[in-house]
Order: C-alpha cells, then sequence, then structure tokens
C-alpha cells in the first residue's frame, strides 16, 4: 500500500474535519463495499489448484510428506492438508 499525502488529495474543508480526530499519523481508508477484489482474481487460486494438484500426483506415486514439503517449501501439516483433503 502507498502512501498518499492528504494535503494533495482531500479538500481543506474535510483535512481540517479529519485533524479533529488525528493528527500526523498514518490512517487507512477501506475502499467501498463492492469494489473489492474477489480473492483469487488476479490469478493465485488457479495456480495454488496447479501446485495442490501436482503435490497430490506426486504423492500418490510414492513421493513421501517430508520429500513434498522440501520440494514446495510448505510445512508437513500444510502438505497434509492437501493431500489428505483431495483423497
Amino acid at each position: 500500500m502507498k502512501y498518499t499525502n492528504a494535503d494533495n488529495v482531500i479538500p481543506e474543508h474535510l483535512l481540517k474535519e479529519l485533524q479533529k480526530y488525528v493528527q500526523g499519523e498514518m490512517i487507512y481508508i477501506p475502499k467501498p463495499e463492492g469494489t473489492r477484489k474477489q480473492w483469487g482474481s488476479s490469478g493465485s487460486r488457479e495456480r495454488l489448484k496447479i501446485r495442490n494438484n501436482e503435490i497430490l500426483d506426486k504423492f500418490q506415486t510414492g513421493k513421501s510428506i517430508y520429500e513434498l514439503g522440501e520440494e514446495f517449501c510448505l510445512s508437513m501439516d500444510s502438505i497434509k492438508k492437501i493431500v489428505y483433503s483431495k483423497t
């Protein structure tokens, strides 16, 4: 998240009102409801699905949970969740 100076984007009358509540601090202004992107809309959901299927395939062909954890840089608990929820 980038930093934006309020002097550059907020009208003076609104800035003075905000300064009654917050001075010299950073605040987060969330996007309005309905404008947020859904999780995975950037393609991350599909990449995880492909990765998890690859893990499952390798597990079914004999790779151990430990080996899969090392290969994919995941904890053994994460690997177990993947392989046992799909079988």
